[in-house]
């Protein structure tokens, strides 16, 4: 329990849950994910999470996956999962992820109930405890914290990260200036790029990125005018592709999960569309004005031939 922490850092990937046309999980699509990914320089995955339909698999599904991504990455990067919803099953996923050998979790908020803070507290703390494993907790929806619970959480060594979907940034300048460097400051936020250059001024060096799954070289360039103020290339990426593909996210719930598959299927990439209820797939006008946007995308910013690094200012 005294090893020393760290959380992973950078552009985090989250790879989908790839479903066949019998909303069946396809292994073979989540392996071929993962490797695109960190073929790509992401800094860690992230499986079995929100893009990865975790309210829509079983256990017996949880298990597979994290088998395949254990496999997959090979301790290359940082391989985190998913916990959350209910506390039995919580439970449960956190001690499978230790068993496969997992670096750790992030904690998704609980199934339907609104926590007390002092529930929401025992149900975090329950989770964290549970293994040796890291732990991020996830300030979203159901699950929000306040100072006083986040103070008290971190007498955990084994918490290392705060990710934010929330967009309090009032609470989070307290949060980041109170507990400064004792947690890693992910931005969690839907297409978390439409919001990152307000985050980095709080601290904020680490988030997830859904537009990753498809067009990593973007979030790629993207990331790197931000840190090093690159005020043109940033304000472009912003105009031609962040700021149009948010528009068609928000037209639709569920998009947050959909439209990454519509996206990894028009760049070609062997997933498809499929998604299990409540989220449906993406309506076909907005396929298509998605399609137009990374194709304008993939003629202004071309990938390259090799990886290039991020490099922190």
């Amino acid at each position: 329990m005294d090893k020393e922490r760290q959380s992973p850092t950078g552009i985090l990937g989250f790879p989908v849950a790839p479903m066949d046309t019998n909303g069946k999980l396809d292994l073979r699509g989540l392996e071929k994910n993962i490797h695109f990914l960190m073929d790509e320089g992401l800094s860690s995955i992230f499986v079995g999470c929100g893009a990865g339909e975790f309210h829509a698999i079983s256990n017996e599904e949880y298990r597979e996956m994290v088998e395949v991504a254990v496999a997959a990455t090979k301790g290359k990067v940082p391989l985190y999962t998913g916990v959350g919803g209910n506390i039995s099953h919580a439970l449960e996923q956190t001690k499978i992820s230790e068993e496969l050998g997992a670096e750790g979790y992030l904690i998704l908020p609980p199934y339907l109930i609104d926590p007390s803070p002092e529930g929401l507290y025992n149900y975090l703390s329950t989770l964290i405890a549970s293994t040796s494993l890291n732990a991020i907790v996830y300030h979203r929806d159901n699950c929000q914290l306040n100072l006083d619970i986040l103070q008290r959480l971190i007498d955990y060594p084994q918490l290392v990260g705060f990710k934010d979907g929330i967009g309090n940034n009032e609470l989070n300048n307290e949060l980041t200036h109170v507990i400064g460097d004792r947690l890693e400051w992910i931005n969690g936020m839907p297409l978390a790029e439409a919001t990152m250059a307000s985050y980095v001024n709080l601290g904020f060096r680490s988030y997830s990125s859904a537009i990753s799954n498809y067009i990593p070289h973007i979030s790629q360039i993207f990331y790197d005018a931000l840190l090093n103020e690159k005020k043109d290339v940033l304000n472009d990426v912003y105009q031609e592709v962040i700021l149009p593909i948010h528009r068609i996210r928000r037209q639709k719930k569920g998009y947050a999960v959909a439209l990454i598959k519509a996206g990894m299927e028009i760049v070609g990439l062997p997933i498809g569309t499929s998604v299990r209820p409540p989220v449906a797939s993406v309506e076909k006008e907005h396929y298509q004005q998605l399609e137009q946007i990374i194709k304008k995308a993939l003629e202004k910013f071309p990938k390259e031939d090799d990886n290039a690094k991020i490099i922190m200012k």
